[in-house]
């Protein structure tokens, strides 16, 4: 699907180009076609070649505005994901300063239940080792 797809795009692209290059060649070097610069008009050869260079430096300048603003949004939404992950960091810590006076007994029941857990098992390793 994808083949046929880039080949309709490809076809569709030169067919276009074929269009655009019989309507600027339609007459011998495009003496209709007349280029207006600050009231000043150009037209023949002189005004088709400075149409297609203006043109072509506008493409320029807007590849290049393009490209500099992709830049730049790509750095400023990286800045600011950057502020989202510690700005939620910063909540969690006060989420859980909020929280601990209030978790304290059961951090207690916690820290007891592994604390004999804990002696338990040296317990039994002390056992293994003296059995040995």
């Amino acid at each position: 699907m994808e083949h046929t797809m880039k080949k309709l795009l490809t076809v569709t692209i030169v067919v276009l180009l074929f269009i655009a290059a019989c309507n600027a060649f339609d007459s011998p070097w495009g003496h209709d076609f007349y280029v207006d610069v600050d009231g000043e008009e150009f037209g023949g050869p002189f005004g088709w070649v400075l149409g297609v260079l203006l043109a072509g430096g506008g493409l320029l300048v807007g590849a290049v505005v393009v490209v500099c603003v992709a830049i730049l949004v790509g750095l400023l939404f990286a800045g600011l994901g950057m502020l989202v992950v510690f700005g939620l960091a910063a909540v969690g810590v006060a989420l859980a300063a909020a929280l601990s006076p209030l978790l304290l007994p059961l951090a207690i029941v916690i820290g007891l239940v592994w604390y004999f857990n804990r002696r338990g098992r040296q317990r039994a390793a002390a056992m293994k080792e003296a059995a040995v």
